[in-house]
């Protein structure tokens, strides 16, 4: 299913392919890949389950609005430590990502790609039909993946919700 118009870019309508996510629900099943020490490594789902974790969605690292949602994150959640799990996903490649969090020192969010198949971007409603790329959004996952916050920005340029993500976070156990 297709949502015309769920987002905008400078004011132009956009359509966002797949359901939207809805609170209390549990999150779908994802796969995405990194680029670490040890090479190509996948993170899922499954990865994240046992602790409250948030993930942030953005439409590419090399863009100031994604760096600045990417910095705000790690620099707010470096506090919380190894209580949460956080995972920033763009259809970036996963060196491009290693190499921005490296060299902007984002420690408290590992980075993952969705270019293979954009199956995260269709499975959280999150793929941008018209460009391909992700929207901008931020979902909140309990200790057993169900969803306790889920924002998508309506305008891809503007940030997000920072204040409600984290509280949301805070109180997922």
């Amino acid at each position: 299913m297709a949502r015309h118009g769920a987002v905008t870019f400078k004011g132009g309508p956009l359509t966002l392919a797949g359901e939207e996510i809805k609170v209390g629900s549990p999150a779908p099943d994802f796969d995405v890949v990194a680029f670490g020490a040890g090479g190509m490594e996948h993170i899922r789902k499954a990865d994240l389950l046992g602790k409250p974790a948030i993930i942030s969605v953005v439409p590419s690292l090399d863009t100031p609005v994604c760096q600045v949602q990417t910095k705000t994150f790690n620099k707010r959640l470096g506090a919380m430590g190894d209580r949460i799990t956080a995972l920033t996903v763009s259809l970036d490649l996963p060196f491009a990502m290693s190499r921005f969090c490296g060299a902007e020192q984002i420690t408290s969010l590992k980075s993952g790609s969705d270019y293979m198949d954009r199956k995260f971007g269709r499975d959280y409603g999150v793929l941008i039909e018209e460009l391909k790329i992700l929207a901008r959004a931020v979902f909140v996952l309990d200790s057993k993946g169900i969803v306790r916050h889920a924002q998508v920005v309506k305008e891809v340029a503007d940030e997000p919700d920072y204040d409600a993500a984290v509280k949301a976070l805070e109180t997922a156990g």
